[in-house]
């Protein structure tokens, strides 16, 4: 294995620490294992329940950033239809509030 996956959770938070306030950090996913990590981490920077079974209290939650969707943004038909692979694909987007 590549080590993708790794690769993915270090790269997040790397780009997410170099972004200006205001700025959008958007991730492409093309496979539910990098779509999980991708989401994690996108509902862990708006202050948001990680995954089902995260109970934490809002208090323990810091939000450094907004979701630009809640849903995953997916191809159009007609994308599809210009580039079959397109089909798996899934885009999540957060927008950075603050440098705390």
């Amino acid at each position: 294995m590549n080590d993708e996956l790794s690769a993915i959770e270090r790269g997040l938070p790397a780009a997410f620490d170099r972004l200006a306030p205001g700025g959008v950090l958007a991730a492409i996913s093309f496979h539910s294992l990098e779509d999980r990590i991708v989401k994690r981490f996108c509902r862990k920077m708006a202050g948001r329940p990680e995954h089902a079974n995260d109970y934490r209290p809002i208090e323990e939650r810091t939000v450094q950033a907004k979701m630009v969707s809640t849903r995953p943004i997916l191809p159009t038909e007609e994308e599809i239809k210009m580039n079959p692979r397109s089909r798996s694909a899934r885009m999540r987007a957060i927008r950075k509030l603050s440098n705390d």
